[in-house]
């Protein structure tokens, strides 16, 4: 084993919210597997909470759509370049790309070219569109750790090096508090069903999302006045995104979806952590209309919702852009408060075989022994 494997510069990137929190995780594994081991990259706060130096942060990285990446391609231009000129200046053992493909996929294919190791965490969903980043996977990774059990053959399939490690969500330690003692700290009645409301993390997401949300939460409320909405929000985000907000604040890690009644969620891991908690739910999707346009013409797959798709069943229901209206999601969530009702049960047990399907924990462990593999043949 060479030096490089005992003390290791290892560069993780994350662009996204959900890739920040399964990069601290991962950071977090790979101290225990190497404790002096130096972390730099790009991601958000929780990395960093985790020891990794941020060349830059999730305000600046999370944008979406073809409309919206042209207008900030100045910054991801510099950004690039930046994170290549690192990459050389720290002498990096480890690249550690995680999702994120429009920039990941070039930073693979760099890091790859300059005898720089990759290991891709979390792969592009190549599945759904894109498949010509399969062949850039097989040439430009030294392994891919996939989460999603359908993945590893499909990219094998391809001549990518890929890897079921389960998926991530289930490292994740369930809340400690009593429903009745979260509900009471969060200014809530735990006798009473809550509605948690969950328009995204991006700006442009949470300005599509968060009134439409709202004015189906107002819709339930005239039916439903026992119903509690709250709006979800990610920790250490900043809450001027919300100042639109007129229903309580509450942030996600602190347990919403397990104690909330059911959901309604933009499309993405959201939908995913609901079904490993047996939350009903509602999926909904808005686009700036011309990556809309884009994305029907290239997306080939059945369902939108992370849980939809392993499930290879319409569990939950999806609302696309002129289908979400605040009448469409109200009538969809209604039932799923009624703790008694047929469309509840039948959600909750197909959730149920997501979960099995996922495999056990342990995901980020299997990571870092995959890391410590590329990295003892330096």
């Amino acid at each position: 084993m060479g030096s490089g494997a005992r003390h290791p510069t290892i560069f993780i990137s994350a662009g996204e919210e959900s890739g920040d929190l399964h990069g601290a995780a991962l950071a977090r594994a790979l101290r225990e597997r190497f404790p002096q081991a130096r972390l730099i990259g790009l991601g958000g706060a929780r990395m960093q909470a985790q020891g990794v130096k941020l060349l830059a942060g999730l305000n600046e990285l999370a944008v979406m759509g073809f409309a919206e990446v042209i207008r900030h391609l100045p910054f991801f231009v510099r950004l690039r370049r930046q994170v290549f000129e690192t990459l050389a200046r720290e002498r990096v053992d480890l690249v550690i790309p995680i999702d994120y493909p429009g920039f990941n996929l070039r930073l693979a294919r760099h890091a790859r070219a300059s005898g720089i190791p990759v290991l891709y965490y979390i792969a592009p969903q190549v599945w759904a569109w894109h498949k010509s980043r399969v062949r850039d996977l097989a040439r430009d990774a030294d392994e891919v750790a996939v989460v999603l059990p359908f993945e590893e053959d499909f990219l094998r399939r391809g001549g990518v090096n890929a890897r079921f490690v389960g998926h991530p969500l289930l490292d994740r330690a369930d809340p400690e508090q009593p429903r009745d003692v979260w509900a009471r700290a969060n200014g809530l009645d735990p006798d009473r069903p809550i509605l948690a409301l969950f328009p995204g993390s991006r700006a442009q997401e949470v300005r599509r999302h968060l009134e439409l949300f709202q004015a189906a939460a107002d819709l339930v409320v005239a039916r439903r006045p026992d119903a509690q909405p709250v709006v979800g929000i990610p920790g250490g985000i900043d809450r001027a995104l919300y100042a639109g907000a007129r229903w309580p604040l509450v942030e996600s890690a602190t347990g919403l979806l397990q104690y909330a009644t059911a959901a309604i969620a933009k499309s993405g891991t959201t939908t995913l952590e609901a079904g490993l908690a047996l939350t009903p739910l509602v999926v909904v999707y808005r686009m700036n209309p011309a990556s809309y346009a884009l994305a029907r013409r290239v997306v080939k797959v059945p369902h939108i919702a992370l849980a939809n798709l392993i499930a290879e069943d319409r569990v939950a229901p999806e609302f696309v852009q002129d289908a979400a209206t605040p009448r469409a999601l109200a009538e969809a969530v209604l039932p799923l408060l009624d703790t008694a009702s047929d469309e509840r049960a039948r959600m909750v047990a197909g959730f149920a075989k997501v979960r099995d399907r996922l495999g056990g924990p342990g995901a980020s462990r299997r990571v870092a022994e995959l890391a410590g593999g590329l990295l003892a043949k330096r």
